[in-house]
């Protein structure tokens, strides 16, 4: 952590983030890199500084985990969140070096570039299904929330259409 007076809001360390997460009781230097599914490098709330704004940093590695189911259900937040993946060829920044899933209220969306989504309080959106990872894909999330909660509607999780079988398809 940084010193002085205002080093307290730089964050520079992984911390444990209220919601699950793949890499949360992992330390990710204890997997050699090519074998990382993704790298929870960064997170914030109000858990880790008093007046945080929900943020994660995610690096999606190629591998062993996908591609694969990274969020099964539909849910909304009670914040507007942003939502980023970006791509790592620094020859072409706009190739997203893979395709990812993403719905919104229902819509289905095929990512394969860099892009930001933007979701204002109370859109649902996911699943969030990785299907292609070719080389490292940057992914943030900033919500307006100070903690990261997600509402997710009782039918969505009884809907054939979210079965893990049906997502992997």
């Amino acid at each position: 952590m940084q010193g002085g007076k205002y080093g307290k809001y730089i964050i520079e360390e992984m911390k444990t983030p209220s919601r699950l997460s793949v890499s949360r009781h992992m330390d990710p230097t204890d997997v050699p890199p090519k074998q990382r599914p993704r790298i929870q490098l960064l997170y914030l709330d109000r858990e880790v500084v008093k007046d945080g704004t929900y943020t994660e940093c995610v690096w999606i590695m190629p591998g062993k985990r996908y591609p694969g189911v990274a969020e099964q259900y539909p849910h909304f937040h009670d914040f507007d969140e942003v939502v980023s993946f970006i791509g790592s060829d620094l020859d072409d920044p706009w190739d997203l070096g893979g395709e990812i899933e993403f719905w919104i209220e229902g819509e289905k969306h095929l990512l394969t570039r860099s892009c930001l989504i933007c979701l204002p309080k109370g859109t649902k959106h996911c699943p969030l299904i990785i299907r292609r990872v070719d080389q490292p894909i940057y992914h943030a999330a900033v919500g307006t929330g100070g903690i990261y909660l997600q509402n997710i509607d009782e039918e969505d999780q009884k809907d054939l259409k979210y079965s893990m079988e049906n997502l992997r398809r």
